[in-house]
């Protein structure tokens, strides 16, 4: 690597800047480009119909204004426009954005496509940074600056050709961020004066991140100096069009907001050339995450993904905040306990309480996730991750002493599967280990009898067992009799050649309703050397169930 072929972008002067001590309080104008930003970067461009379908969306999503595209570029292009327009898909309250070269005879073409179109935003631009003037047009300053003000007199001379169409100009000096800021200054001035902007037909100043180069804070400096030194700032809207390429796309829309932008433009899940365009979605989710409304539905993220990558053909990587597969999954084991815990807690709050669950920033529920994805189970992950599976999808109440059981069972079959288990392989090694086990004991034939107290006595009824139960391939009949079934068939097995023990812990629950309950026990049994396990009995009798636990821990 050879660092010393780059020096660092130069800070801009700026005096007793103010962006840092601001707050974002409200949304900003949202300005989709995924039709045009996000299609140009498609390896296969999309055709009409995908067109339409993601039209639709966007405006499904709430943006008011949607970049559609070049329509002087390619037939595709101007005929998506003109079915737009003839089968009246524009609501009322959504305004389209065209986008094209400042060069007579594409302006012209553009005009001719916008007929019958209430109203429009007409983007024109010309790159002004140092590295474009000298290489791709080896112009000076005024000869770009002549660029942009023959741009905006033929826009200005073919408006007519618009007809009625209501017609807002954008400008952008395409590669901002790499440009001068006191030129950048001088001609957006240029611009807006010969449009003739006013407090009653502003003109938007959209100024992109064409090439990100430098931090964010930089950036935020160049929009504040823009801001204010660009005059009559009650007649200009400030535009940003981030860009991505040192990663910081949100962070510098973010601050550039601070900084005094009025305006957004970006797209969904960030697709764009290159590293792509800012991610309009993450944008707008860290907003709500202050307590601010985004202005945008994002309530079914999944539902959002899942059309983007079907018109798009582009993935959504796995740890894209807030849409990724995996963003709301935690894997260790940590983390898992401590969203375990904030949820069980969550569950006796009001539905409104202020969120504060550990390692969630918003709650899934409100993006259309599920908390069921929420712990998912692989080597990393610890002894509340097992427990939060079974018990949010099978309603199993796993005593907390018995967690760290658990979880190692879970760990070791994870481990040895060098993979994520599913949850029904989570329920699975649960089962195989309490459920399912059968030797060394067994019950061969078990019956009860309630054995009523004396007249006049108050003692509680006595049970009597008597059965048969296989002890290492050995038959033993068995009898006893106790305060209740399990203590009655505890007290069977001290003739027996099984282990003595005590029961020192006990847990039970229902799950199901109706005819479909099932009694779950939980037992921990304490040997007479010390060694202690833990059983688990289903039944849909509560008594049998805790003599299955009890079974079952003898067969750890």
């Amino acid at each position: 690597m050879k660092p010393e072929k780059y020096k660092p972008f130069a800070a801009i002067d700026i005096k007793n800047r103010s962006w840092p001590d601001k707050s974002i309080t409200k949304a900003p104008v949202w300005c989709s480009v995924d039709l045009r930003d996000g299609n140009q970067a498609l390896v296969n461009p999309m055709g009409i119909e995908q067109k339409l379908a993601f039209f639709d969306l966007l405006v499904k999503l709430g943006f008011k204004e949607i970049e559609v595209g070049f329509p002087s570029a390619s037939d595709t292009e101007y005929n998506f426009l003109r079915r737009l327009i003839e089968e009246k898909r524009i609501p009322d309250d959504v305004t389209v954005q065209v986008l094209c070269q400042a060069r007579e005879h594409l302006i012209k073409k553009t005009f001719e496509c916008l007929q019958g179109l209430p109203r429009v935003i007409f983007h024109i631009y010309n790159s002004t940074s140092p590295a474009q003037r000298k290489y791709t047009f080896n112009m000076t300053k005024e000869e770009i600056v002549k660029v942009a003000l023959d741009g905006i007199a033929c826009v200005k001379k073919l408006l007519p050709l618009a007809g009625d169409c209501d017609v807002r100009l954008e400008y952008s000096p395409e590669s901002f961020s790499n440009t001068e800021i006191d030129f950048a200054v001088e001609i957006c001035e240029a611009v807006k004066n010969a449009w003739g902007a006013t407090p009653d037909k502003k003109i938007i100043l959209n100024l992109p991140t064409t090439v990100e180069c430098a931090m964010p804070n930089i950036f935020a400096d160049q929009i504040e100096y823009f801001c204010t030194h660009i005059t009559n700032r009650d007649s200009v809207i400030i535009s940003l069009h981030p860009h991505n390429d040192r990663g910081e796309g949100v962070a510098t829309c973010e601050m550039g907001l601070l900084a005094g932008a009025d305006r957004v433009e970006g797209t969904i899940f960030g697709n764009g050339e290159r590293t792509g365009n800012l991610d309009i979605v993450i944008v707008g989710l860290n907003m709500y995450s202050q307590g601010i409304d985004p202005e945008l539905d994002l309530s079914d993220i999944p539902f959002i993904a899942a059309k983007y990558e079907e018109l798009t053909g582009m993935p959504i990587h796995p740890r894209t905040p807030y849409a990724g597969e995996l963003v709301f999954t935690a894997f260790s084991g940590s983390h898992q306990d401590a969203i375990r815990k904030g949820m069980a807690a969550r569950a006796t709050m009001p539905e409104n309480a202020v969120w504060d669950v550990p390692y969630l920033p918003i709650d899934p529920h409100d993006i259309g996730r599920q908390y069921e994805g929420i712990i998912r189970i692989n080597s990393q992950s610890g002894k509340g991750g097992a427990a939060f599976i079974l018990e949010n999808n099978y309603g199993l109440s796993i005593p907390k002493p018995m967690h760290p059981v658990l979880g190692e069972i879970v760990k070791e079959a994870a481990d040895k599967a060098q993979r994520e288990l599913k949850i029904a392989e989570v329920y699975d090694c649960f089962s195989k280990q309490w459920l399912n086990k059968t030797e060394p004991l067994s019950i061969t034939d078990l019956a009860e009898t309630h054995i009523d107290s004396p007249a006049g006595k108050n003692a509680d009824k006595t049970v009597a067992c008597r059965g048969v139960i296989l002890w290492k391939e050995k038959e033993y009949a068995i009898g006893g009799k106790g305060n209740g079934p399990l203590d009655a068939f505890v007290a069977a097995l001290k003739d027996t050649p099984v282990p003595r023990f005590n029961i020192t812990s006990f847990y039970e629950h229902s799950v199901g309703s109706g005819s479909d309950t099932s009694a779950f026990s939980y037992v921990q049994i304490t040997f007479e050397d010390g060694r202690q396990t833990w059983g688990v009995g289903k039944s849909s009798n509560v008594g049998r169930a805790g003599i299955e636990a009890v079974v079952s821990a003898l067969n750890q």
